[in-house]
């Protein structure tokens, strides 16, 4: 390993330097390639080859790139360099992704901004110009580590998507799904960020996991006809206490009725789940025989015997003559089980998946009729109680209030048992706070209705590793939801539906001429020629007239577009299709021949990919794909800036030199979807394994050259003759040749079939191959000078 001290030894001038520093040589190369212009130059020499298409998915600029982005583009930048070498045009476009979450998150940070209102009170206009400002923060950093690692793209022709080039093409695309009614506004329980104020999609809370330790209670509700027998619900959510309006039971279990012999109440529970609510039944010192001293078994059934009967309410804040005459009953449904709990869940239908098409389903809500108001959803949208919850509860954030509810469910006699309750929960994948689940009205892409259409295109698609595409994407795509494409926030690109008050009428806008031929301001002027942006500020206040009643006007609906969405429409945003784009030059770039990301983006930009691409052509967005694994630190742990527990690239790029940094995450089980522990000697190990020996090699042969030429008396320069070689007996030669042939055939079928973890080692092995003696049978290392 030559030590960084060493003074750098360019190629071009005195390869014999016993002293080379890489990381000093691939400047001297970069700088090279810049005075001759060597990418653009390539694209242009490869005019009128066959196209080779390669969509690159878009990272926030808010932060700077880690290993992980240099995995990525590792990966992009050997099989776009291997696809224009063996005779393809391939155009490479660095993108941005510039809206959502991420950006707004840390405006908010540094503005001090905590609630939606705050917002408001300062402008969307003010706000969007503080995003529009740090969008690309860290562009030029970016620009400069991906040159350094050598990777050729264009960043000059970049695409951005908040450009109004690119959400014009997301608005085609939404309106052509909202053409062929696969667009729908709905009430759904969706996973809901309370610190960003915004639902997520299902596959953005799968990203952030923990596992936590909770409060869980089981909760007494007093039958109406028997006020001494009470049913028991079991919750790790007792903030969702205050909503209950119902409990549901199992038809087919057996359920029984007990009497506590410590303090003589009755209570109705799952036979199967007495263990949650006399925990002495799952102390080891139990015996069997000794139930008697804990309980008495009064009665059993069905509990199809349950379903009507009516209890309680737990708190006053919803009951009311009109609830009473449909809630605060027993229902039934599959979902409740005998594996956790007590046999009997309460239900929130604001706060619960299940809980929600259950009470719908049994008329407990009907939001059909009476719309949002029938659910009881005393929580804001900074996740905060409000009215008619009261008292103390009142603006508590609801992950704070389980200890005040759990006070007062004692006061009232009504808490049966408080315990911890460790289990996985979902965390808000930006701002990493516990989220919840809550029903909030939002607009819908309807992907169960494509859902066997996206099972078959996902069959024509080719993965490295197949098990990802076969049973984690596969298995997520026969399961999928309908896909929540709305978010309630400001820097983004509208959803361009204007629907009037009672939602009755309503019309898409697909591009900027539609826009002016259709909307105006709401003074009935015109809008302006010079329309340049096409972000809240610019559209919310336009206004479609009604067309079927004369003086009604439609307006915006408020929400924006999930990011998610946009990237998934970056094959066409990109080329502004079908605008400056032709159909015609459009099926030349699509599908892509080549994408790849890490595994995180299985339910992420891979899933919206297909699903935009199946909705609009019933076609997959891509034909190949790799998926890298994850990149954790030495100890194991996801890399944190603030633990710091990982080298800074930068520094082991100028240690080491990009190539051997390249190598070692191409040639590590990252590239075929499993996890790597990044440790900087193995960087180290790449640069004495293999780029010394290969460099060794190359100086070794090249002063026997040299020394020939000196020696021959003829006064003839070396010169290369593959036709001398190839007819060569020698066995030297032979087997040189042999070796070498057999490496590059190997190279052209592994990087066909995209198995770039396969080609280094091949590659490592020619540099030390063994060479048999044929008289000693024993062997020596040669490097092949390949």
């Amino acid at each position: 390993y030559i030590l960084p001290t060493c003074k750098a030894s360019p190629m071009t001038t005195s390869v014999l330097d016993s002293c080379l520093n890489f990381p000093e040589e691939e400047e001297v190369i970069l700088r090279y390639w810049k005075e001759i212009d060597a990418f653009r130059t390539s694209i242009s020499l490869s005019a009128g080859k066959p196209e080779y298409t390669f969509y690159d998915g878009p990272p926030f600029a808010t932060g700077l790139p880690h290993y992980g982005h240099i995995l990525a583009g590792t990966i992009k930048d050997t099989v776009t360099r291997y696809a224009h070498q063996t005779g393809h045009k391939v155009s490479r476009r660095f993108g941005w992704d510039c809206h959502g979450l991420p950006v707004e998150y840390e405006i908010d940070k540094a503005l001090g901004l905590n609630s939606r209102e705050e917002v408001l009170a300062m402008g969307i206009g003010v706000y969007n110009s503080h995003c529009r400002s740090i969008v690309q923060r860290y562009t030029r950093e970016w620009e400069t580590v991906v040159t350094r690692l050598g990777r050729w793209i264009d960043f000059e022709n970049d695409y951005r998507t908040m450009d109004l080039s690119f959400m014009e093409s997301v608005w085609w695309v939404f309106k052509t799904l909202f053409d062929k009614g696969l667009v729908y506004r709905g009430y759904k329980v969706m996973p809901y960020s309370t610190t960003c104020a915004t639902p997520l999609s299902n596959f953005e809370a799968g990203l952030n996991y923990k596992d936590v330790t909770d409060i869980a209670v089981v909760v007494s509700f007093p039958l109406r006809d028997e006020p001494n027998v009470s049913l028991v619900a079991w919750t790790t959510t007792p903030w969702t206490l205050p909503s209950n309006l119902a409990l549901c039971v199992n038809a087919h279990l057996n359920y029984v009725q007990v009497r506590s012999v410590a303090d003589k109440k009755i209570y109705i529970v799952a036979e199967m789940r007495l263990t949650q609510l006399f925990p002495a039944l799952r102390s080891k010192k139990f015996q069997q025989g000794d139930e008697a001293r804990i309980y008495e078994v009064l009665k059993s059934f069905k509990g199809a015997e349950l379903v009507g009967r009516m209890y309680e309410p737990l708190f006053h804040f919803y009951d009311s003559a009109e609830r009473r005459s449909c809630a605060f009953k027993v229902i039934a449904d599959e979902y409740v089980t005998s594996e956790a709990g007590t046999g009997i869940v309460h239900q929130a239908p604001a706060f619960g998946e299940d809980d929600y098409r259950v009470c719908v389903r049994n008329k407990i809500v009907d939001v059909i009729m009476n719309g949002e108001r029938s659910l009881p959803c005393p929580v804001d949208a900074n996740g905060r109680f409000v009215s008619p919850v009261s008292g103390d509860l009142q603006g508590m954030p609801v992950k704070l209030a389980d200890a005040a509810i759990c006070s007062l469910l004692h006061k009232m006699g009504r808490l049966v048992l408080k315990e911890s309750h460790e289990h996985s929960y979902p965390f808000c994948w930006r701002s990493d706070t516990p989220l919840i689940y809550k029903a909030v009205p939002s607009w819908f892409v309807a992907v169960e209705t494509i859902r066997e259409n996206l099972i078959q295109n996902n069959k024509q698609t080719y993965w490295v590793p197949a098990s990802v595409k076969e049973k984690r994407f596969h298995n997520w795509l026969v399961d999928a939801k309908d896909w929540a494409i709305s978010r309630n926030r400001f820097w983004g690109t509208p959803i361009p539906l204007w629907v009037s008050e009672d939602h009755k009428e309503m019309v898409a806008i697909g591009c900027v001429a539609e826009l002016r031929a259709k909307c105006e301001l709401a003074d009935g002027s015109q809008i302006p020629m010079d329309l340049s942006d096409l972000h809240r500020e610019s559209v919310d206040s336009l206004v479609v007239a009604s067309p079927s009643r004369s003086g009604v006007f439609l307006h915006r609906v408020d929400e924006v577009f999930d990011c998610w969405f946009e990237s998934g429409s970056m094959p066409y945003a990109q080329l502004h299709y079908p605008f400056e784009c032709s159909e015609k030059e459009f099926l030349k770039k699509f599908p892509a021949d080549f994408i790849a990301e890490g595994l995180d983006q299985t339910r992420g930009w891979f899933y919206t990919l297909m699903v935009i691409s199946t909705a609009l052509f019933n076609k997959p967005a891509f034909k190949n794909l790799i998926v890298n694994g994850l990149v954790l630190a030495a100890d194991g742990k996801k890399m944190s800036k603030r633990l710091k527990n990982y080298p800074d690239p930068t520094l082991v790029i100028n240690a080491h030199g990009a190539d051997a940094l390249r190598l070692y995450l191409i040639n590590s089980p990252v590239v075929k979807g499993e996890t790597i522990k990044f440790v900087e000697s193995g960087v180290r190990g790449v640069l004495r394994d293999v780029l010394l020996p290969w460099f060794n090699a190359f100086r070794f042969f090249t002063q026997q050259a040299s020394r020939w030429e000196i020696k021959n008396s003829t006064g003839n320069k070396f010169t290369q003759d593959n036709d001398r070689v190839r007819k060569s007996q020698n066995i030297m030669d032979v087997w040189i040749m042999a070796s070498l042939d057999s490496l590059v055939h190997f190279v052209h079928e592994e990087m066909r079939t995209y198995r770039l973890y396969t080609v280094v080692p091949r590659y490592s092995g020619c540099v030390r191959a063994p060479l048999p003696d044929p008289d000693t049978h024993t062997s020596f290392p040669v490097a092949l000078l390949c």
